[in-house]
């Protein structure tokens, strides 16, 4: 099967590229600090929030809190909903909660949900105290692996706490970056008030080591682990193979129908050219990600896996998708490697900002 056979390949990779740069790799002398300073606060706040990736729910586990926190003070945050499949992000709630845990899902990007989030932080930090709410001070640990989107989840409550509590004064902001692990330091933001409440903002951080080869891969495809470790071009050949056995594409039938075949780039430019101010509206078509190049991506991916005479996991199919969506992107012809290689990123792009579809990596474990 080719998603197994890619994902072992890409996970073997990273085991191996890490061992022989030596201590994991990615764990470097400001994450090893981190982690002691994380240790060292554990045992000193209220609640602990957990953030993890909606997308992997397991493989982002935050390895370091297996030895610590009850139950009622750690509360596993699965960030990033809006990119995970609705119905298996359910069934992840459901089992978190059989499992004695406590589970929260949000968009850290999304006002109502940040406002619904906070407001549900703020009636767990009543609970845990029984004290005059107007002089007292909570204060939530927000800790993770990299790039689960701890800094934004912290900005957002940030905003929305100053705002509900009509509170005055600067803003702070701690550090986001599109690449993981770019916290280097511990920042307090506060967001609540009556009780007042801050937030712990820390940097990201792995295990030295990681010996799953799926949980590398996994961490690799929604970019905790930086791409270089495994490849952009086996990052987005793995992408389409778990979108070739998917309903995902399927979603996309509708789009195939254009008037007389043409795509969705020709529509946009003819109405580009039917008047000045169109014109001046469209964008470059290198920027990939426009609404009109993701639905002709869309639609070329649709046409692409539906035409293939043979199975879905055939990596031929594949090679196919890949050629197809260099026209799509309308990447410039230049080398064959570097056109192909451009096109690898711009997939890889959208499928991680939930442009591509919504998946959940994980499977719920069996019971034994």
């Amino acid at each position: 099967m080719a998603t197994a056979t890619l994902a072992r390949q890409i996970g073997s990779a990273i085991i191996k590229e890490t061992n022989s740069t030596g201590s994991g790799g990615w764990f470097s002398p400001h994450m090893a600090a981190a982690s002691r300073a994380i240790a060292e606060r554990i045992p000193l706040v209220d609640l602990v929030l957990e953030v993890r990736d909606a997308r992997i729910p397991l493989s982002s586990a935050f390895k370091q809190l297996e030895n610590y926190t009850s139950s009622s003070k750690r509360i596993i945050v699965m960030n990033k909903v809006d990119l995970a499949s609705r119905s298996e992000l359910k069934e992840w709630m459901k089992y978190f909660e059989q499992n004695n845990c406590i589970s929260y899902g949000v968009n850290a990007h999304n006002k109502e949900s940040i406002k619904q989030f906070l407001n549900f932080l703020q009636a767990r930090v009543r609970e845990l105290n029984n004290v005059d709410h107007s002089t007292y001070t909570a204060t939530i640990l927000l800790l993770g692996i990299p790039n689960v989107g701890k800094s934004a989840l912290a900005n957002s409550l940030h905003r929305i706490g100053r705002i509900s509590a009509a509170e005055k004064g600067r803003l702070k902001h701690a550090t986001v970056s599109l690449q993981p692990g770019e916290t280097k330091d511990i920042s307090s933001l506060k967001i609540g008030s009556h009780p007042n409440i801050y937030v712990l903002d820390t940097p990201g951080v792995l295990p030295p080591q990681i010996h799953d080869v799926e949980v590398c891969t996994k961490l690799a495809l929604t970019g905790t682990i930086i791409d270089c470790f495994a490849g952009e071009k086996e990052l987005a050949q793995c992408f389409l193979a778990i979108l070739n056995r998917s309903n995902e594409y399927k979603k996309w039938a509708k789009l195939s129908n254009s008037e007389n075949g043409r795509t969705l780039i020709d529509h946009s430019l003819e109405y580009s050219n039917s008047s000045e101010d169109m014109k001046q509206k469209r964008q470059h078509p290198a920027d990939h990600t426009q609404d009109f190049i993701v639905q002709d991506v869309r639609q070329t991916l649709f046409k692409v896996i539906s035409s293939f005479d043979g199975v879905t996991e055939d990596e031929m199919l594949i090679e196919e998708e890949i050629k197809a969506v260099q026209r799509a992107f309308q990447v410039p012809m230049e080398s064959k490697k570097s056109t192909q290689h451009k096109a690898e990123v711009k997939l890889l792009n959208l499928f991680r900002t939930g442009r591509l579809g919504h998946y959940t990596l994980d499977s719920i474990p069996r019971k034994l």
